[in-house]
């Protein structure tokens, strides 16, 4: 495909990614709200109502317990925002990753692969991840809470350590997203809609809908509510190396899980009404565990304090070996039309330049070249960071 092509198609789909994703966010943050701000209600069958207003008007919401006795001529679903979500994201790892599989998704440093192979796994990988889950939801650990948790947040962890053993780091946090973002697709799709129709059908033949199809499909909403946040942020992390650069990336995956789901949990409760005092231990805890991921994601000391700076000429030799086939006014990699975030490294002034971000990004992070493609070496990599410093 033509690269001009296919950077117009890699932003379309991210745009719509973005309008159902938004769309989809909000649907869920909304009803989670509308759930916990509920006031119990004198009417029998109802569970809960609640006054709202927005936009110049007022509305009056009731949940019943179950469900109707009759169903309204017209029923509201909430459903493509999820799908739509899930495909947009399928297509963003096709034309991003999947098509520029050795830039993006391979690392031979990690594991060496062909593109086949990295998409293979790539693919079985989500699949084993949903089926997973939901062995563990369906297990007996589902029907406790806290365990199940814990169990869902541990399995997350051990997929993370695993893409760190196949993908590049940048291949790698995407994963542990789209993992999670898969499963909370398929939360919608194999569970809460589908328990749902069964309660209709239910409905529909004269009979008492059975309450466990709402327990179950409430189960799983709750989670992907929780996941929301963290997900968010490991989708974002490819364009910060110092998230998936990290030597021990499983460990900014959990920092990022504890933070984005404490905070939603904060959130969720002050939507309840409850005692402020009650929950507020959860913000100092999700601060603790944001300032421990930002420690722990500190850029090391890379450079010896005794290294001696390298010549100009040496450090732009290593800029055309290495950052040339991306770096150029015209670049001749197969996956850009124009170089990368407009960085030029062609001259000795370019370099100077941009030394700040070689430094970040080849030297303290090594997310550059892309999938070590050009077998950027370890003595390389210092002699560029000496020589960065030696123009401070």
């Amino acid at each position: 495909m033509d690269v001009f092509l296919g950077e117009w198609l890699n932003l379309l789909i991210r745009w719509a990614h973005l309008v159902v994703g938004i769309g989809w966010i909000g649907t869920s943050f909304y009803f989670m709200a509308l759930d916990y701000s509920l006031e119990r209600a004198a009417r029998p069958g109802i569970l809960g109502s609640a006054w709202q207003v927005h936009g110049g008007g007022f509305y009056h919401v009731d949940k019943y317990a179950v469900a109707p006795p009759q169903l309204p001529e017209r029923l509201h679903w909430f459903t493509w925002e999820a799908y739509l979500t899930w495909v947009t994201g399928m297509g963003l790892m096709v034309v991003q990753y999947y098509l520029h599989a050795r830039a993006y998704l391979i690392d031979p440093a990690v594991l060496s692969l062909e593109p086949w192979q990295a998409i293979a796994i790539s693919l079985a990988s989500l699949a084993v991840g949903w089926a997973a889950y939901d062995g563990l939801c369906r297990s007996p650990v589902g029907r406790n809470p806290a365990a199940l948790a814990g169990g869902v947040f541990v399995l997350i962890l051990v997929a993370a350590v695993l893409y760190t053993k196949v993908f590049s780091g940048r291949g790698a946090f995407l994963h542990v997203g789209a993992l999670v973002g898969s499963i909370m697709a398929a939360n919608v799709f194999m569970i809460i809609i589908p328990h749902q129709k069964k309660m209709i059908a239910q409905i529909l033949c004269g009979d008492a809908p059975d309450p466990q199809h709402g327990a179950i499909g409430k189960q799983r909403s709750t989670h992907n509510n929780y996941l929301t946040l963290p997900v968010l942020v490991m989708m974002v992390a490819p364009h910060y190396p110092f998230l998936f650069g990290h030597p021990h990336a499983w460990l900014v995956v959990a920092l990022i899980l504890i933070t984005g789901g404490l905070i939603r949990h904060y959130l969720n409760r002050t939507d309840a009404g409850d005692e402020w005092s009650a929950y507020a231990w959860t913000a100092a805890a999700a601060a603790f565990a944001l300032l421990v991921a930002i420690y722990v994601t500190a850029p090391p000391a890379t450079i010896a304090a005794d290294a001696v700076p390298i010549a100009d000429s040496a450090a732009l030799a290593i800029a055309k070996t290495h950052c040339g086939a991306c770096h150029a006014r015209h670049p001749n990699h197969p996956s850009f039309a124009e170089p990368p975030k407009g960085v030029v490294l062609e001259t000795s002034d370019d370099f100077k330049r941009y030394a700040d971000l070689v430094y970040a990004q080849a030297v303290q992070n090594r997310a550059m070249p892309l999938g070590n493609q050009t077998a950027m070496t370890d003595d390389e990599r210092m002699k560029l960071g000496a020589w960065v410093r030696g123009l401070k």
